[in-house]
């Protein structure tokens, strides 16, 4: 199994954006402004630009997190807004985005949203080398890779998975800066658990939910949540996306029918076992050492797919294994290949 659309970029737009029609429709009446993109600048000259969608956890984790391993190596930043706050040293906003003539590497996530295409234009352009770092579980509906990529996954089966076939892309498996600071920086709440009492965490798990995604219809991701949240006790943690009109009444609704909501803070911190259909979560909590599991009513063949491409426990029995972690960090990993490219050794 692979990508549903595994090359065409514009035919994966046009699916995203008609599994959003209410979105599209408000889109063609007012008309939004593309968004205006950011160059921040590090050093003189940058020999490596790194294109940042967002301040999320995934998005630091994957793209910000090398910046700290590269040392005094000029760099620049493409990113929606001001993100500077979040980066490690001290970074000068430029004029314009103009792309650095020195630029030798980029480093995005993808090229599907604004950053990360200027970036990729300006790396063809530039004969510059492209890679794509993973950020999160793949399913089905990701968007494809950009021709010419070099993918940096978070394992052999996921670059195989996520080029379905495709002989235009090379890739390697360096494993996740995400899972990794779950397994080697247990926050305190876990540290201070005793063994034995870190085998449960808590009798009462939390639900993470997904109605904001395009990969299942609203009937599964809300029926499963409602259902299981219902059955045993469980808390529900909407989605930071879940905030469309929508997904607001779904949630008012539940909540007068007697659903709890989980205290906002971080997943890790809280106490509580994980559950969900296929988030990201659930894979970060096992490798934290907290019981998680996956469950769906009546999941379709990917999401089986899916669970056994990443050893995810379903509900009711032994919860999923903490993933095997590489040898070396992570984001160290990706700073070692950028240099490399950057010095022309690979």
């Amino acid at each position: 199994m692979g990508l549903n659309i595994p090359a065409d970029l514009g035919a994966w737009q046009r699916w995203q954006r008609s599994r959003h029609r209410l979105r599209m429709l408000r889109d063609v009446v007012r008309r939004p402004s593309p968004p205006q993109l950011q160059l921040l600048v590090r050093g003189e000259d940058p020999v490596v630009l790194f294109a940042l969608e967002a301040t999320t956890p995934t998005a630091i984790a994957s793209i910000a997190e090398p910046m700290a391993h590269l040392g005094d190596t000029p760099m620049a930043v493409l990113a929606p807004a001001d993100v500077s706050a979040a980066l490690p040293g001290e970074w000068r906003q430029a004029d314009a985005p103009q792309a650095p003539r020195s630029m030798r590497a980029v480093i995005a996530t993808g090229h599907f949203l604004a950053a990360g295409a200027l970036a990729y234009q300006w790396a063809c352009e530039a004969d510059a080398r492209f890679f794509v770092v993973q950020h999160g579980l793949l399913a089905p509906q990701a968007p494809p890779l950009p021709s010419g990529a070099h993918v940096l996954a978070f394992t052999d089966r996921d670059f195989d998975f996520w080029r379905s076939g495709r002989t235009d892309v090379t890739g390697e498996a360096i494993g996740s800066q995400l899972l990794w600071n779950a397994a080697h920086q247990p926050p305190r709440a876990l540290r201070e658990l005793s063994e034995t009492k870190r085998a449960t965490v808590s009798d009462t798990p939390i639900f993470l939910g997904q109605l904001h995604g395009a990969e299942l219809p609203r009937r599964v991701t809300g029926r499963t949540a409602e259902l299981f949240c219902r059955q045993e006790g469980a808390l529900y943690r909407p989605h930071p996306a879940e905030t469309d009109l929508l997904s607001r009444r779904q949630h008012a609704k539940w909540q007068r029918n007697g659903i709890r909501f989980a205290e906002p803070g971080p997943l890790l911190q809280s106490g509580h076992s994980v559950v969900s259909i296929f988030s990201t979560g659930v894979l970060e909590a096992a490798a934290a050492g907290i019981p998680s599991w996956v469950t769906c009513v009546n999941p379709p063949a990917w999401v089986h797919e899916f669970w056994e491409r990443y050893e995810l426990a379903a509900w009711g029995g032994t919860p999923t294994r903490a993933p095997v972690q590489p040898d070396v960090e992570p984001s160290e990993r990706i700073a070692q290949i950028v240099l490399a490219t950057v010095r022309g050794e690979s």
